[in-house]
């Protein structure tokens, strides 16, 4: 039976989702006593308190958020396996529970350019790694896509900035208009729709905003509710417990990176808009989202506006980048995405749901999107 000391922000939801994980791990596999240790202790007992505090309780592995101290190494030198939750950037001498950043950023770009902006900001930090790969995948796929982002760096110094003018708020009204704005968390993503109301600046109608993580009382706190990009901490915390018994059996040398992954975006209202001053095109866009789930076709799409077919193609490929029948198809491609997720169904199943009549090809045509077929998406992206 293990003895695990925990140090963890126990009120974050990412933070739950990874304990969910861990806790699941230790009843399939232990089960394990675990000291849940508050993360003020770092602060009072200091980094050799905590480490005489687990030598004298026989501690066999510690998780926790470790704020990059190279005191770490003494763990290591008394032999006990530590994993750290990445703070502001990842150690090299012990493993990491990290993300796939990039990936996310770069998520969150493809949402909005399939929404059709054509402006674009991103607010986090600059001196925090997930913050600032977020940023990095998110400026890539937008200058891919022809355009520029506007940044702004929270420094993190004015707590209370939202009573009063601020330098975010002065930025926000500089912003040019329609934009789609992603923050690089949630909690930053309430500071933006904060701010927005503090100054009169309209969501999603002026500025659309975006979070990461998916931490629902934050996301339902906001006002308007804030859309999120989820990930998969769950599964990241099992694959961290299962990497801590592998290092107490085998030495904490032996070790690798937990990398979480982004898995699909929320939407809520503050980024639920399609960004086109073109009324037609507008329609068509909510035709095609809110009928998703119907057998339509391109030509259902047509009958919605006073156009030809050969018009509208040219103005919706223009807006979207896509041909209408390219853009349902990837839209129907990310849902089915999501119920692989969400659901027991099987693929056949959810095809049939999103009306998706042509299920021959739909497993090569998904791993050409995803990289792998979708019963392997599913089992990547699912607790063991």
């Amino acid at each position: 039976m293990y003895k695990i000391i925990l140090m963890i922000d126990f009120a974050e939801e990412y933070s739950k989702e990874l304990l969910k994980g861990i806790a699941r791990y230790s009843k399939e596999h232990g089960p394990w006593v675990f000291c849940r240790m508050p993360l003020f202790q770092r602060e009072t007992k200091g980094m050799d308190g905590i480490l005489e505090w687990a030598l004298e309780w026989g501690a066999d592995g510690i998780i926790g958020q470790l704020y990059n101290d190279p005191r770490v190494a003494s763990f290591i030198e008394a032999g006990i396996p530590i994993i750290a939750q990445d703070f502001k950037e990842r150690f090299t001498e012990i493993p990491n529970i990290t993300g796939d950043h990039k990936e996310a950023g770069k998520m969150g770009a493809e949402y909005f350019l399939k929404k059709g902006f054509k402006q674009f900001a991103f607010y986090g930090f600059k001196n925090i790694v997930w913050s600032r790969e977020r940023a990095e995948g998110y400026e890539e796929r937008i200058n891919k896509a022809g355009y520029k982002v506007h940044y702004f760096e929270n420094d993190n110094s004015d707590n209370i900035w939202y009573y009063r003018p601020s330098a975010l708020s002065q930025w926000l009204k500089s912003l040019p208009k329609p934009i789609a704005l992603m923050a690089c968390d949630d909690n930053q993503g309430q500071h933006i729709t904060e701010a927005c109301r503090h100054s009169g600046i309209s969501i999603p109608q002026e500025v659309a905003v975006l979070g990461v993580d998916n931490d629902e009382m934050v996301c339902e706190f906001s006002d308007p509710p804030l859309s999120s990009i989820a990930q998969d901490a769950e599964n990241g915390g099992y694959q961290a417990a299962r990497l801590l018994e592998h290092m107490i059996r085998n030495g904490t040398s032996d070790f690798y990176d937990i990398v979480v992954k982004p898995t699909q975006i929320i939407t809520r209202q503050s980024s639920d808009i399609y960004a086109t001053h073109d009324e037609h095109i507008s329609d068509v866009l909510k035709f095609i989202h809110q009928n998703l789930e119907k057998p339509i076709q391109v030509n259902d799409v047509v009958r919605q506006v006073p156009l030809s077919r050969r018009t509208l193609e040219k103005r919706f490929q223009e807006i979207t980048g896509f041909p209408v029948y390219k853009y349902i198809f990837n839209l129907r491609m990310e849902k089915l995405t999501a119920r692989l997720l969400e659901t027991d169904m099987n693929v056949f199943e959810i095809a049939m749901e999103l009306g998706m009549n042509d299920t021959k090809n739909l497993s090569r045509q998904f791993k050409q999107m995803k990289g792998c077929t979708p019963s392997e998406y599913r089992k990547q992206f699912t607790l063991k």
